[in-house]
């Protein structure tokens, strides 16, 4: 019972800790500025935790700029297939996550956070126009923000593709 509970994340030093909390504040706080200046709204919930990848572990295949945004992407595009076709059922909203989760790991985007997105859709019942605003402007800020902030903070971000 004990490996439950065993934490397999290596230590890290409390300042790495705050540096990835003040790179999602910078991401987030982005995001939401050019929302209110814009007029379209980029924020949703999934990005919370994209951040979470995106500034704490960027070395991540999980957390790559590809699949940040191809992930989210693809999700949402499967969401609201899914719910242009099927009513707003439980199992209809388990069927578009699972398509999506397969779909992106297909593709070889797996982006952990846009599993959400198709509860997201289901939820609030967008029309297409959601996958520019928020999915890819928000997703694609996210990423600039993150490159830009690991750049000051010479973390390598994204990884560079290592020669076969």
């Amino acid at each position: 019972m004990r490996h439950f509970f065993s934490r397999h994340q290596p230590p890290i030093h409390i300042g790495r800790g705050l540096v990835a909390g003040i790179g999602g504040l910078v991401a987030i706080a982005a995001v939401g500025a050019l929302t209110n200046i814009v007029g379209e709204p980029l924020l949703m919930a999934p990005f919370g935790a994209s951040c979470v990848l995106i500034f704490s572990v960027a070395g991540s295949p999980l957390s790559q700029p590809a699949n940040v945004v191809g992930g989210h992407f693809v999700a949402t595009l499967v969401g609201l297939i899914m719910r242009a076709i099927f009513p707003n059922e439980w199992w209809a909203v388990g069927l578009a996550v699972g398509a999506a989760i397969a779909l992106m790991a297909a593709l070889r985007i797996t982006h952990p956070p846009a599993g959400a997105n198709p509860l997201v859709v289901f939820a609030s019942d967008p029309g297409f126009e959601f996958l520019l605003f928020p999915v890819l402007t928000g997703s694609l800020i996210l990423v600039a923000v993150g490159t830009l902030f690991h750049r000051f903070g010479k973390v390598e971000y994204p990884l560079q593709r290592k020669p076969a």
